[in-house]
């Protein structure tokens, strides 16, 4: 009953009511995958988005490849292009190890913003490694008063995917087999993403009554180079309207601070905690890291 009085309420405010903004981490990368060399997978999900209209984020790990002319080059592609540059530190440390210290950390996305802030689309936002914001209260509130400091912005995610799981288990069937059926791939990936963008919208609806601009994270990897385009298709067809990161983040969810946070998850999640909601149905198959998936396509034989 409660579903269906949800349903009701929000189908009074029309198809386009729901948008979604694109960001990617970890790029560009520079390691070598079956089927793309890097440069092609850079630009695949470049033209992607160009062909769709999308502006999106890059959120550049620079030890991947920018802190080398042949990486730097694709990501300032990035900002030709007119998407946003953000930082997402120099080698993906985990804050929430405990041999890692907040100055550690902090020297970290010190290092990285020396390369991002000579590109073109640079934006003063810090998106967490692992979105893991400290082991303890000190790192977490040491990290805050970091970024308010020094003009930062916490680039949240609402809507999380495990695209980067389904993206090992592609590039660990094509080194297998380089002519493997990738149909069952896609598949699963596109429903891995539609099941993650309906549950948070979802959620959303029920902490915060309305529908939010959601903020999906997805990875600079080869699952994303080949399907980029059928992701922003599928959004569309589900009635979703896209947005830019910069409209989303200017919405006031992205301004809240949870006090509980879920490590590694959207800041829905840790919104939900800080209200007491607990784990509720559903919650399994958001914090699974893609298991659902995976498993069905190795009863597949994938």
């Amino acid at each position: 009953m409660r579903k269906l009085l949800w349903s009701l309420l929000f189908a009074s405010m029309g198809a386009q009511a729901q948008s979604v903004a694109f960001t990617f981490d970890d790029g560009p990368r520079l390691d070598e995958t079956p089927l793309l060399s890097p440069q092609q997978r850079n630009q695949a999900m470049l033209d992607a988005l160009a062909r769709q209209r999308v502006s999106a984020a890059l959120f550049v790990t620079c030890g991947n490849g920018a802190d080398r002319p042949e990486g730097y080059a694709l990501a300032k592609a990035w900002g030709e292009a007119g998407h946003a540059i953000g930082n997402h530190t120099m080698t993906h440390p985990d804050l929430n190890s405990a041999k890692l210290t907040l100055a550690q950390y902090q020297h970290e996305i010190r290092d990285c913003d020396r390369i991002t802030s000579t590109l073109p689309g640079y934006q003063k936002w810090f998106r967490f490694t692992f979105l893991r914001e400290g082991n303890t209260p000190e790192k977490r509130d040491g990290m805050r008063d970091y970024l308010k400091r020094t003009g930062y912005r916490n680039a949240y995610v609402s809507l999380d995917t495990s695209d980067w799981r389904l993206d090992e288990h592609l590039v660990e069937v094509l080194q297998a087999n380089p002519k493997a059926d990738l149909a069952p791939i896609r598949q699963a990936y596109l429903a891995h993403i539609r099941q993650r963008a309906t549950a948070y919208r979802d959620l959303s609806r029920q902490l915060e009554g309305r529908d939010v601009p959601q903020v999906i994270l997805m990875h600079h990897n080869l699952v994303s180079a080949l399907w980029l385009g059928d992701v922003i298709q599928q959004f569309r067809d589900m009635g979703w309207s896209i947005t830019t990161p910069a409209l989303a983040f200017a919405d006031a969810v992205y301004q809240q601070a949870p006090e509980r946070q879920v490590a590694g998850q959207s800041l829905l999640l840790s919104i939900a905690r800080s209200k007491g909601l607990g784990k509720f149905e559903g919650w399994e198959r958001l914090v699974d890291d893609g298991d659902f998936e995976i498993d069905q396509l190795k009863s597949q034989g994938l």
